[in-house]
């Protein structure tokens, strides 16, 4: 892997592992655009001003926009979602082939 590829992926990664990340793109999967209420009771359990930062990296990293009905996830971040399910549908085949182990010591 390249230094460049490495440092894309980094950068990913870093993106999508900053806490309740992943939780706003997965509440916005369906297309759906949700206002700033909506998608504070989709996720579940965030503070607005967590909502508000996560919903300003989402943007600037081009994975979430605003239009007139509220937030939706761009084409971007719909591509990285089809590419998530993936790794949704590996994740299930590996644990239930793995026998419900107990999760890694973090």
């Amino acid at each position: 892997m390249s230094s460049k590829d490495s440092t894309a992926i980094h950068e990913l990664l870093s993106l999508l592992e900053t806490r309740y990340a992943m939780r706003v793109l997965w509440a916005l999967r369906d297309g759906h655009p949700q206002t700033f209420r909506l998608l504070q009771d989709s996720v579940g359990g965030i503070t607005p001003n967590t909502l508000n930062t996560r919903i300003k990296a989402l943007r600037e990293a081009g994975l979430l926009d605003h239009g007139s009905d509220g937030y939706l996830i761009t084409q971007v971040g719909a591509d990285l979602l089809k590419r998530l399910s993936d790794l949704h549908a590996f994740a299930n085949k590996w644990f239930a082939a793995s026998g419900a182990r107990k999760p890694a010591a973090r």
